[in-house]
């Protein structure tokens, strides 16, 4: 957590832009809590602690540093945008259940898409949905 917030805040540095507190309490937040929040998750955590925080910081905020390529946008459902920090190639799984996102790691060059030939891309996402080992178990003990 300490070296990616470091990492961040130095990225922030050489680019000249201000380290406001409310921009290091958002980082923060996202190297702390590793579950893809949403903007206002995380304004709705850090509301207690900073009541000055507005809702329109910390949507400026995540959006500045996916901008400058800081944080990925993970967007599995239509309806909601979420953030991660992990910026090197992995995949998400959300649960159905409980709505959790977990990461896990994948070989990029494994995956042979011959219909992309010739395309520049500039992100790669890899989504699945499912029901998670602990909202599985939970299923089978309620039908027992």
């Amino acid at each position: 957590m300490k070296h990616e917030y470091d990492h961040l805040l130095e990225e922030l540095k050489k680019r000249r832009l201000s380290i406001s507190q409310p921009r290091r309490k958002v980082i923060e937040f996202l190297c702390q809590k590793r579950n893809h929040p949403t903007a206002e998750q995380i304004f709705a955590a850090l509301q207690g602690e900073m009541p000055g925080l507005s809702r329109t910081t910390v949507y400026n905020t995540l959006h500045l540093l996916a901008d400058i390529g800081l944080v990925r946008v993970v967007g599995i459902e239509e309806n909601e945008t979420r953030y991660d920090v992990v910026m090197k190639s992995h995949g998400h799984f959300k649960c159905v259940e409980c709505g959790e996102i977990f990461d896990f790691c994948y070989d990029v060059d494994a995956i042979n898409a011959e219909e992309l030939k010739g395309f520049a891309i500039v992100d790669r996402g890899l989504y699945f949905k499912g029901v998670c080992p602990k909202c599985q178990q939970m299923k089978v003990m309620k039908h027992q």
